[in-house]
């Protein structure tokens, strides 16, 4: 049952996605900002973390709980550092993801060739 409720959670995610391009006729790039600051949002009032333990998957895969992850860790960080640790704790749970989407990028541009 865990799988149909993570992939139920996952495609309604991408059902808003599609009707915020379809309907508001907003860019890929508007939409994908629209769900990392909706994800940030959503933490800071606590509301993420309950999606997630209910959705599991569901929740941490789309580019919402980027948001969340961002806002999560610099919260956590600058409650134990500071001020400081804000700049210290939005890498900390996303650095893997940003470090791989640089790599996979550069190997990219190294394979193929981009159309000018």
């Amino acid at each position: 049952m865990e799988y149909v409720i993570a992939f139920i959670a996952g495609g309604l995610i991408c059902v808003i996605g599609q009707l915020l391009l379809d309907i508001f006729k907003m860019t890929p790039a508007h939409v994908m900002s629209t769900f990392v600051v909706s994800g940030a949002i959503l933490d800071g009032f606590g509301l993420y973390d309950r999606f997630i333990e209910f959705a599991g998957a569901g929740a941490t895969v789309p580019i919402v709980s980027f948001g969340h992850s961002l806002l999560h860790g610099a919260m956590h960080q600058a409650e134990e550092h500071g001020f400081i640790g804000i700049g210290m704790g939005i890498f900390e749970l996303t650095s893997a993801g940003v470090s791989a989407a640089i790599l996979f990028a550069f190997l990219v541009a190294v394979i193929f060739k981009p159309k000018g």
